[in-house]
């Protein structure tokens, strides 16, 4: 998939003020600061579309951006970020899980790893809820520039068998980082497959 025009559309913290056209729709979730808003611009090949910082969290509401006029690319708040209140935690996991309940065109949701880290809880946790809620999603390892190959494919392959001591089979997963554009064309391709699939299944929302 080439992208040819990528633009944020709106920002919004309830679905029912989510846009409203019957377009496609792949979500991007993961921890504060696990590189959401780099990846975003890296896919879509625009370094200020989504908006990124040094400061984790950063990302507070529901940023949708339209892709190529024919999909929409959701920007999800981080979550597990320790010094956001508890109050503000509260509301972002309300947030997203009525985004995930009820949101009828999403297709996909892509959950981002660090793939420095060991597995973690609050990651695994999400991705159990997803499953349990028959929310189709990917894993996506992010930062893979700053591992060695070696040490890149032990953290995967370790992640991988420790999902299975709770899954019966594995997620797709993919590679990437926005220093030198790695998984770009998989991830894309990846969404133009499920674009065709689904063509003229999606119901106005």
């Amino acid at each position: 998939m080439k992208i040819s025009k990528a633009e944020f559309i709106k920002s919004s913290t309830l679905i029912k003020d989510a846009p409203r056209e019957p377009l496609p729709e792949y979500a991007f979730i993961g921890r504060s600061n696990v590189g959401k808003s780099s990846l975003i611009n890296m896919l879509t090949n625009n370094k200020k579309l989504a908006k990124t910082s040094s400061t984790p969290g950063k990302t507070q509401l529901i940023n949708h951006f339209k892709i190529n006029n024919s999909w929409y690319l959701t920007d999800l708040p981080g979550y597990g970020y320790a010094k956001t209140s508890k109050q503000k935690r509260k509301q972002f996991g309300k947030m997203i899980q009525d985004y995930f309940l009820h949101r009828k065109n999403l297709v996909n949701a892509f959950v981002l790893i660090d793939s420095r880290l060991k597995p973690q809880k609050i990651d695994m946790e999400f991705m159990e809820w997803l499953g349990k809620n028959k929310i189709p999603f990917a894993i996506i390892f992010t930062k893979s520039d700053k591992l060695s190959s070696n040490e890149l494919n032990k953290n995967i392959k370790n992640f991988m068998k420790e999902m299975l001591h709770k899954w019966e089979s594995l997620p797709p997963h993919f590679v990437t980082s926005s220093i030198n554009g790695r998984g770009r064309k998989e991830l894309l391709d990846y969404i133009d497959n499920l674009n065709q699939l689904i063509k003229d299944k999606i119901k106005e929302v």
